[in-house]
């Protein structure tokens, strides 16, 4: 995939499919969007365009921006359309001017003049330009004007309602990783660096990589005990991961670490990311130790059996 980061760079092609959005969690839904334009790319012999926006619109638009959390960093987004097969990624800057612009200023100046669709595939729900004006009817207005197609891709459905980021959020911010997993497509993860606890995990048999995450706007599933998977170095490993402020040891910050199983690496300063499988438990606040590590073995039993049955 070839990414540009501003839309001069793009030289226009004589075949091109193009997409507009945001695209956070690049779900199910995103991905269905995909697979029509690859699909009619083939049948025209051309490519695949997406455009998209950094930072986020919503970062740029709204004060209460400081609160907004995404399911993908900006890089994971990246990574996940280029995994989904798209040619060509255009990332305009947003800024408080550009969100100025009609929609139709925004669809000539910019998509019909830099990329010139042969064809624009939208989702059911997309809207662009300034206050979201811009929808599939406008779009509609204009294709015998600039001489594109345009397709629209009906909603995803999943356990009776469309599958959006804004489900998926929601889902997370519960702890329901299993269900927004299912919308996904694929693990929801966290990826961060390896830092220095306090060591009491490996006090009581169950030693914790301790997780520091650089990007404050990457949303962070509900406090509670979690089945996930480890990848380190490239390898995948086992383990049970816990979010929230350890009652039991009266620590009060929010901090993420995991205990990998069968594993006993010196990996301080590494880079490891988390995916989330099934949550296990809420945080428990145990009356002592001996307790809380009680409870730990059996978390890893359970763990281990939710990840022999995948």
């Amino acid at each position: 995939m070839k990414v540009y980061n501003c839309i001069k760079e793009f030289k226009p092609l004589k075949k091109t499919v193009v997409t507009i959005g945001t695209f956070d969690g690049v779900h199910l839904g995103h991905q269905s969007i995909f697979t029509k334009m690859k699909k009619e790319a083939k049948k025209l012999d051309g490519e695949t365009v997406l455009i998209t926006f950094s930072p986020h619109p919503r970062l740029v638009l709204y004060e209460d921006s400081k609160n907004l959390k995404f399911i993908n960093t900006h890089q994971k987004k990246l990574e996940r359309i280029e995994s989904a097969g798209i040619d060509h990624l255009i990332i305009i800057p947003f800024t408080k001017s550009f969100a100025q612009q009609s929609s139709e200023k925004f669809l000539s100046d910019y998509v019909i003049r830099y990329t010139h669709p042969s064809m624009i595939v939208i989702g059911y729900d997309h809207h662009f330009g300034k206050n979201r004006e811009g929808n599939f009817d406008l779009l509609n207005s204009f294709k015998e004007k600039y001489h594109y197609k345009l397709q629209q891709v009906p909603p995803l459905v999943i356990d009776g309602m469309p599958v959006s980021s804004t489900r998926i959020r929601n889902l997370l911010k519960q702890g329901n990783v299993k269900e927004a997993n299912k919308m996904l497509g694929y693990e929801y993860s966290i990826t961060g660096k390896v830092v220095k606890g306090n060591a009491i995990g490996h006090s009581l048999g169950f030693p914790t990589a301790n997780i520091e995450i650089p990007n404050v706007y990457k949303l962070i599933a509900a406090n509670g005990v979690y089945a996930c998977r480890a990848e380190i170095e490239n390898s995948i490993y086992s383990g049970m991961s816990n979010i929230g402020t350890r009652p039991t040891i009266d620590h009060g910050e929010l901090t993420i670490e995991i205990n990998i199983f069968n594993f006993n690496k010196d990996i301080y300063g590494e880079t490891i990311t988390i995916y989330f499988v099934d949550r296990l438990r809420d945080e428990i606040k145990f009356s002592n130790l001996e307790a809380l590590k009680e409870q730990l073995k059996k978390d890893k039993t359970h763990t281990l059996q939710i990840l022999k049955d995948l």
